[in-house]
């Protein structure tokens, strides 16, 4: 990774950082860590804040999920791009490819919303972003 670089963060590493009990927990905050060394610009889409926010509020609760949100919307943490309509029809091209076997709906428009901002690498722990050819962190 080279100093100052784009990164965009997916579901999974900021569940993986909110959540203790995460079996990834340790091996995201050392990569949290490390993207703070480098001083990585970090970017995620409104799509992502969604899938995230729901999946900590049913699987913690409330509070955490809230001040999740709190943590990634204070300024400068993180910049939440949007996901505008081409990014969603150009999500849908992601589906006919028989390598991107059970890929979810956010991670399409992820893909969608990296290229259209220029990021090639990401923090995830979903092998769908290796396999269209992002680089990644986790």
């Amino acid at each position: 990774m080279r100093q100052g670089e784009a990164v965009f963060v997916d579901s999974g590493a900021w569940i993986a950082l909110a959540l203790s009990r995460d079996p990834l927990h340790e091996r995201a905050r050392e990569h949290w860590d490390d993207l703070d060394a480098a001083g990585a610009k970090l970017h995620t889409s409104v799509p992502v804040v969604i899938e995230t926010f729901t999946f900590i509020e049913r699987n913690a609760n409330r509070d955490v999920a809230l001040a999740w949100k709190e943590a990634i919307y204070k300024r400068g943490v993180v910049k939440i791009l949007p996901c505008e309509l081409r990014d969603l029809d150009q999500s849908w091209d992601y589906f006919r490819r028989k390598d991107l076997h059970k890929l979810s709906a956010v991670d399409a428009t992820s893909f969608a919303i990296m290229r259209r901002a220029g990021i090639q690498l990401a923090f995830a722990f979903d092998h769908h972003f290796a396999v269209i050819g992002y680089r990644i962190v986790g």
